[in-house]
């Protein structure tokens, strides 16, 4: 049975997050770039760092790709935002759904996990973007602020890590279960 872990990671939790999964599954991880063609995958395991509301390399991974029949797709996305939060759940659903190509959302498993970041390994880019969002969010009324917004508050300019390893037990078990 033919299964494959591929990910997208700038800064490296999604990456780790996928290792740790290719360990404990026995699952190979590969990064998008150099992903095979999925066609003839079974199960697809898809793990995505988020970034300003897209899910990187997901789009370009999944472009061409239909799920066939017994097929599985795993979608598991990793940001800083607490996945938890009911807020963020659905900010993140609305964002795969633009990226996927139709059909897809409806019949993949989504999974969220959380990373961490550290401002001073991000490109000049990433760290002027997030200038920006922290020097609009300050100026948000606390009472309109979001749980996601204020931990960006607090947290910017450190760094921070909310990687969870115990947190891709779902994950495994969602794995396991097509291949019983």
């Amino acid at each position: 049975m033919k299964q494959i872990i591929v990910y997208g990671s700038q800064y490296g939790s999604t990456h780790r997050y996928a290792e740790k999964l290719s360990e404990q599954t026995g699952i190979p991880a590969v990064g998008y770039k150099d992903a095979p063609s999925l066609s003839d995958m079974k199960t697809i395991i898809y793990l995505g760092s988020l970034y300003a509301g897209g899910v990187l390399g997901l789009a370009k991974t999944l472009r061409n790709f239909s799920l066939q029949d017994g097929q599985k797709l795993l979608l598991v996305t990793v940001g800083l935002a607490d996945p938890n939060e009911p807020e963020n759940q659905h900010n993140i659903c609305t964002s795969l759904q633009k990226q996927l190509p139709a059909g897809l959302f409806g019949r993949a498993k989504i999974f969220h996990l959380r990373g961490g970041i550290d401002y001073q390994k991000l490109s000049f880019g990433h760290r002027t973007m997030m200038k920006l969002l922290y020097q609009s969010l300050r100026k948000t009324p606390i009472e309109k602020q979001t749980a996601e917004n204020r931990a960006l508050i607090e947290t910017y300019g450190r760094k921070v890590d909310f990687t969870d390893f115990r947190a891709l037990e779902p994950i495994v078990r969602e794995i396991q279960e097509e291949t019983i």
